[in-house]
């Protein structure tokens, strides 16, 4: 009998053997509260009546580009729009980094994506973990910087919700001015603008800023995402990325969102968000079975439990689904909750209450 060939064994070595990132839709779960992606939890609501899907999108719509620039007080040189900032982590790497002699550094606990697309292309991963107050350790990636092209700061950091003292940023960014792109990840900026570093972009040419409609825009299933840099380093990332990235309905959506009342609306979705997000930490604070509830600038909260993986599995099976945050750096016992409606907020607080009650 003829023995089937393994097809696997075509693929390059670093494939076979990566660990895909554990997105929470690939996690799954059977829940009727998803507190487990950092989602607005409410859809959004826009129209589309775009006749012309027989014709390719623009590579990068100029609406969406000229929109976004004025929204982030750019000029639309500055901006590029991408597959979710997930593709913009990517595009960085194929443009800067060589497999075999370049490498990437992140400050772990932090997003699991710049590892994956490191893995994915076979580029060396220095890894200098967070202090214990999660900022980055400046003096450890300054000594660290030997063949390093490109860093990721994420700022606010996921999963821990703080923002990263603008301070050390400009250390790293001096250290690596002729070495090195840094890359800060601004996902959930929109929850605390004041913290954005757009505005350096004249003074730094070796800084990126990235950006996402997922989440104060509530866009998660849009996909779309931006990256904000020096018109030449812009210029490089359109020689790799796909010729149309963004399809017409995105296109549209997206430049929906974007005008002067998708901007207000987004801006709702924030006060609402803090005003739900408070209630909660206050709340949590007070339960017997929470250790610590972090700090957060962010839709989600990192909190340290007594019994994480009892919370966990006990709000599972109630269809309240949450974050497992325990195999991240430094994270043993915390898991991460989005910050969901009031009722959804109310209903994590009384499963909490719950298992407190009964384990008194």
């Amino acid at each position: 009998m003829t023995t089937q060939f393994d097809v696997t064994t075509l693929a390059r070595k670093n494939v076979r053997e990566l660990t895909p990132y554990q997105s929470a839709r690939r996690l799954g779960g059977n829940g009727t509260v998803w507190l487990n992606a950092n989602e607005y939890p409410i859809a959004p609501n826009f129209t589309f009546n775009e006749k012309n899907l027989n014709r390719y999108p623009e590579c990068q719509p100029t609406k969406v580009i000229e929109r976004y620039a004025q929204y982030a007080g750019v000029k639309p040189e500055n901006v590029l729009v991408s597959r979710g900032a997930d593709e913009a982590i990517e595009l960085l790497i194929r443009a800067f980094c060589e497999p075999g002699k370049d490498a990437i550094l992140y400050c772990p606990p932090t997003y699991g994506m710049y590892s994956v697309s490191a893995e994915t292309f076979g580029i060396e991963q220095r890894v200098i973990p967070a202090l214990e107050n999660w900022s980055p350790n400046v003096e450890a990636i300054t000594s660290q910087l030997d063949n390093v092209k490109l860093i990721y700061l994420c700022s606010p950091n996921n999963p821990t919700g703080n923002i990263v003292d603008a301070s050390l940023i400009r250390e790293v960014l001096e250290q690596t001015k002729d070495k090195a792109i840094v890359a800060i990840d601004e996902a959930y900026i929109e929850f605390c603008p004041q913290a954005s570093l757009v505005s350096w972009l004249k003074e730094h040419p070796n800084l990126v800023i990235l950006r996402t409609l997922s989440k104060a825009f509530a866009l998660a299933g849009l996909r779309c995402g931006f990256a904000i840099a020096n018109p030449p380093i812009i210029e490089l990332l359109l020689k790799v990325i796909a010729p149309y990235p963004l399809s017409t309905p995105v296109a549209d959506i997206a430049a929906q969102a974007l005008t002067e009342k998708g901007i207000e609306t987004m801006k709702q979705h924030v006060y609402e968000t803090v005003q739900n997000r408070t209630h909660l930490v206050d709340e949590l604070k007070k339960s017997p079975c929470v250790q610590q509830v972090y700090r957060s600038e962010t839709n989600y909260v990192l909190v340290k439990f007594t019994d994480a993986s009892m919370i966990f599995k006990t709000l599972w099976d109630q269809g309240i689904i949450l974050r497992d945050q325990q195999r991240q750096y430094g994270l043993s016992g915390c898991l991460r909750l989005s910050i969901g409606t009031a009722d959804e907020c109310d209903n994590v607080i009384n499963a909490i209450k719950n298992i407190a009650t009964a384990n008194a």
